[in-house]
């Protein structure tokens, strides 16, 4: 099984002035989708995705991912039409959907319990920090609570939930970023997944623009991949870790320049453990 990344042609209410304008600071134009198949019909994309992926895979069965912007925005009648094409298609095993805690109302969790009558279901959720002052900084639009109702909605529905959290969000400590994985460790019911990763500094952000004209600290490897390592000791057993290091694509990063290597990210998060 291979996860393959789609685009369901919504934006995100902090694009559109819903909730605010030019997204959260670190979110690049693509809408952290830039390994998505592009835009056009649904069935066109998963066929596009299949053939780039064939020389890495021999996989018969995928994940569809629909991971720009915000998914679950728009009108739900054309996102369940789309959705329902695509988990019934038979090489189709799970549908992954990317969305903001504040695009969930009871319109959306009908649509996303129907669906996951059919298949399973995942819904990732970008939280990235408790820590709302660093929210309000990264202009992220939702306070915590807002996270939590989401959660505990979804749950209460049956979905499986993944967290998105990033690491080395400017004026974080690191207590402060293991505070954000012991909060989602003690939540009751908690999430199911988490993704990890180190802040990437894009070109055509806020923060990219931030940076560049006044460059602040960022995490070594070292220091990325002891908090990868912490974070992995205080998370609970039965939750799956879907993600320890992610890259953006390589023509938009600033910095850091050692989240390229993979690889040598992921052996010395090994060692570690």
């Amino acid at each position: 099984m291979y996860k393959i990344s789609l685009s369901s042609g919504c934006t995100c209410p902090n694009r559109d002035g819903t909730v605010g304008f030019g997204g959260c600071a670190f979110c690049s134009e693509g809408g952290s989708g830039e390994f998505a198949s592009g835009a056009g019909a649904t069935d066109l994309q998963i066929e596009e995705a299949k053939k780039r992926i064939r020389k890495k895979t021999d996989a018969s069965r995928f994940i569809a991912y629909f991971q720009s912007f915000t998914n679950t925005y728009g009108d739900v009648n054309r996102l369940m039409e789309m959705y329902e094409s695509v988990i019934c298609r038979d090489d189709i095993a799970i549908l992954s959907i990317g969305t903001r805690p504040d695009c969930l109302g009871e319109d959306v969790l009908d649509m996303l319990k129907r669906l996951n009558s059919i298949k399973p279901v995942w819904v990732e959720l970008g939280l990235q920090t408790m820590h709302d002052a660093t929210a309000a900084r990264m202009n992220r639009g939702y306070p915590l609570p807002v996270f939590e109702d989401a959660l505990r909605n979804l749950k209460k529905e049956g979905i499986e939930v993944i967290v998105h959290v990033i690491f080395g969000l400017p004026g974080e400590t690191r207590e402060d970023m293991l505070q954000t994985i012991r909060y989602l460790a003690s939540l009751q019911p908690g999430p199911d997944g988490i993704k990890i990763q180190m802040l990437n500094i894009l070109r055509g952000t806020r923060l990219g623009q931030e940076y560049e004209e006044a460059p602040f600290p960022l995490l070594s490897l070292e220091e990325y991949t002891d908090l990868v390592a912490d974070s992995i000791r205080i998370l609970p057993e039965k939750m799956v870790i879907h993600r320890m290091t992610g890259d953006g694509p390589g023509y938009l990063l600033i910095a850091p320049q050692w989240v390229r290597n993979k690889k040598k990210v992921l052996n010395m998060i090994h060692r570690k453990l």
